[in-house]
């Protein structure tokens, strides 16, 4: 077997620079984020001295704290993808090209004079390439596995997208109960409030994604595909 490949490596930015990270891909409930963050290059030192990282590698309470003070350095931006458009792709096995076209679309509206992505297909050259094609930036687009964790600006992203992503379920959660929990399949309380109210009848609400392999485990009468099959 030849031997992996490191990433390439990442241009040291300049000018107004864009990092792009998702939160909810695999959830059960509520919307996938994407969220960007706009920032000028000189500033990525006072990220650092925030403390900002991959938003997995902290609390809640530290993710708050951080996300309000990151407007004094840049612009938070997102994109929010409902259920539904979710599960469309989903089903047509194009969840990569919704993330893609929602990457995008960040890109082409705020125009940096670079871009950084952590990368949602499993090769990241590849994905790198689309995104570039898509948003008319041509080698000023740069994606990688593990940016989130690796650049300070995509760290910033991924808050943005954590932060706005908890606060929808946090308003899902005071509407219909804290046993919604999480929205995520790992969650038993998400798994066992889905199955309470698939149970009761009727067409399905509006929160929930109905195209996860998890979902035949809740309502096995409802077909799903696996997270696992959308890799182009």
């Amino acid at each position: 077997m030849a031997p992996r490949r490191p990433p390439a490596a990442i241009p040291t930015p300049s000018g107004r620079i864009l990092g792009i990270d998702e939160a909810g891909r695999g959830s059960l409930v509520g919307p996938l984020v994407v969220g960007g963050f706009l920032m000028e290059a000189d500033r990525i030192p006072e990220l650092e001295t925030l403390g900002v990282r991959d938003s997995k590698r902290l609390t809640p309470a530290r993710r708050e704290a951080i996300f309000a003070e990151l407007p004094r350095i840049g612009r938070p931006l997102t994109v929010s993808l409902g259920p539904k458009a979710v599960d469309r792709a989903v089903s047509g096995g194009h969840l990569n090209e919704l993330e893609l076209a929602a990457f995008a679309r960040l890109i082409r509206t705020h125009r940096p004079d670079m871009a950084y992505a952590d990368a949602c297909d499993p090769v990241a050259e590849r994905f790198g390439r689309r995104l570039r094609a898509a948003s008319g930036h041509d080698g000023r687009v740069h994606a990688r596995h593990k940016a989130d964790r690796d650049l300070l600006v995509v760290g910033a992203a991924s808050i943005v997208a954590k932060v706005h992503r908890d606060r929808a379920i946090a308003r899902l959660r005071e509407r219909w109960g804290e046993n919604l929990g999480s929205g995520y399949p790992s969650d038993e309380r998400t798994v066992e409030f889905v199955r309470a109210t698939l149970a009761v009848g009727g067409p399905p609400p509006s929160w929930l994604r109905r195209s996860w392999a998890t979902m035949e485990r809740v309502n096995p009468s409802r077909p799903a595909r696996p997270l696992e099959a959308f890799a182009p």
